[in-house]
């Protein structure tokens, strides 16, 4: 764990006790000084991780502030960056779509929008005038359209209506076999990172779970 590390923490507490700083300003200044080193290694896998130190980074810090963000309304949510404990607990049913400035589709707030089923898109060229406008998130096709005319929206409604057709499509295959033609047998298994997970596992006919993403019962629970 991060906060455990020893040079981590004692970064902090030198910043503290050297400097007479606060203990926000302190953890702020060591996240980053992390961050930068993990964002500069050539190891891709290694790179993304930057991404999460600044998540428990400014985690810390929000609770030391008292800050919070909720959404109260369906939106696409677009943001610099977006952290995996933010995003899982988003309220689902109002996050429509996110867009990001940073990141990437290694990062674990990437593997979670793919498990939420959550539209995504990361490493944008963000605007600050898209604030408040419409717009049509195309993960198809990996943009996102700010102020679509009518026959833009129609399109779109007509690519998410035969979206819709194909997931009805397929819950015809619910409760058949597993079976190739050959009689080979295949195993389905399920990817999860919560409770509600298995339910929807369950419902489709999931044989039991491949991957389960135990961090994000813990960012849930924090």
């Amino acid at each position: 764990m991060m906060i455990d590390d020893e040079d981590y923490t004692d970064s902090i507490y030198h910043i503290i006790r050297s400097q007479g700083m606060c203990a926000e300003y302190a953890t702020a200044v060591t996240g980053d000084n992390f961050s930068s080193m993990f964002a500069a290694m050539d190891d891709e896998y290694m790179k993304a991780r930057a991404l999460d130190v600044k998540d428990i980074t400014d985690r810390l810090v929000g609770i030391l502030t008292g800050q919070q963000n909720d959404i109260s309304e369906p939106v696409i949510l677009v943001v610099d960056d977006l952290a995996p404990s933010e995003t899982v607990q988003i309220d689902k049913s109002k996050l429509l779509g996110f867009v990001t400035r940073y990141g990437s589709s290694n990062s674990h707030t990437a593997i979670l929008a793919r498990t939420m089923n959550i539209p995504a898109l990361m490493e944008v060229d963000i605007k600050k005038e898209w604030h408040g406008k419409a717009a049509v998130l195309d993960g198809y096709e990996g943009q996102i359209l700010i102020e679509p005319d009518e026959e833009t929206i129609v399109e779109a409604k007509k690519t998410l209506n035969e979206e819709q057709k194909r997931e009805e499509l397929l819950k015809q295959f619910k409760g058949q076999k597993t079976v190739t033609r050959d009689g080979r047998k295949i195993h389905l298994y399920a990817n999860i990172g919560s409770v509600s997970d298995t339910a929807a596992a369950l419902l489709n006919d999931a044989e039991g779970i491949g991957l389960f993403r135990s961090e994000f019962l813990y960012l849930k629970s924090n």
